[in-house]
């Protein structure tokens, strides 16, 4: 349904995204994750026709987005991260305003719009000003104006950013529903987002992919890796050596606090305690800890990822 090859884009001399290569299959719910400037939102204007990449191609649907942009957009119901928004429409007004931009035709748009009203639990506040909505309900309502064409594909852009947690639950319950009604990319830098809805994920950072996979696959890349916690009472003096150490992989200090993760050979644990023992760094505590999906996403996008 969708495929990007060797997509690039660059300001000047900073490069946003970097031969991105990656595709969406019809019907998936894919989540399209990264830290803040990690080059998400670029890589969707892109995908949408908002902007021309540097260099490599878009297809939606077997349309290059370039070179067939009416044919693509037809295809695509797009929130970027502001919803696109008028606040002095009604709702059914400003939808109806959409129906017509995206070329639907006049005796469907009252079927569509109340089927976008629907979806999204708006029919109560249809008749209301947008700019009397809360936060949460203007961010439904830019959903709906996504999905007022009835598109094949949904791309939403931080579509949960500024909400409190009630309205984010609200908005997560929402696109878990879309599910089988369309394919939906949905770009985040917010991990229980993709934990919470989507099937497949793909992490970027600094505008390149470090990992492509499913939450069950990127559980099973760390299944190897353990995770102890260390309290010693002279951290600075034993950092470096247990970076050197046969079998460790990261270590993390937070004060006398230290998270390392290792190869899950007891061995090295035993290695580990003699090392603080012998320097005298004074080894307070030693125990076991779980490594989790966030854990997996920091180390991706911390420069210990794959590319």
């Amino acid at each position: 349904m969708i495929e990007v090859k060797n997509l690039t884009k660059k300001y000047g001399d900073r490069v946003a995204i970097n031969s991105l290569n990656f595709s969406v299959k019809k019907g998936e719910v894919v989540g399209f994750l990264g830290p803040n400037g990690a080059g998400k939102s670029t890589t969707m204007k892109i995908i949408t026709g908002h902007m021309a990449p540097t260099s490599g191609e878009v297809k939606v649907g077997g349309d290059d987005v370039f070179e067939n942009p009416i044919a693509v957009k037809k295809r695509i119901g797009y929130l970027p991260e502001s919803p696109p928004v008028y606040m002095d429409m009604y709702v059914y007004d400003y939808l109806v305003f959409v129906a017509k931009l995206k070329g639907c035709e006049s005796k469907q748009i009252p079927s569509l719009v109340a089927a976008a009203l629907a979806k999204t639990n708006l029919e109560d506040v249809a008749k209301r000003m947008i700019g009397n909505l809360s936060k949460g309900y203007r961010q439904r309502v830019g959903i709906a104006q996504a999905l007022v064409s009835d598109p094949e594909i949904l791309i939403l852009d931080e579509p949960t950013v500024g909400l409190d947690p009630k309205q984010v639950a609200e908005i997560r319950k929402l696109i878990q529903s879309l599910k089988g009604l369309h394919t939906v990319v949905l770009s985040t830098h917010i991990l229980p987002e993709v934990q919470a809805s989507c099937e497949r994920i793909i992490i970027i950072n600094q505008g390149h992919i470090v990992a492509e996979d499913t939450l069950a696959g990127l559980s099973n890349r760390m299944s190897g890796s353990k995770r102890i916690f260390l309290k010693i009472r002279r951290p600075n003096e034993i950092v470096s050596k247990l970076h050197n150490l046969d079998g460790v992989s990261q270590v993390k200090v937070n004060g006398q606090n230290l998270n390392v993760d290792y190869d899950g050979n007891e061995n090295t644990i035993e290695n580990i305690s003699n090392l603080i023992v012998k320097d005298g760094a004074g080894l307070l505590e030693l125990r076991h800890e779980d490594v989790g999906l966030e854990d997996i996403f920091i180390h991706l996008t911390s420069g210990g990822g794959e590319r």
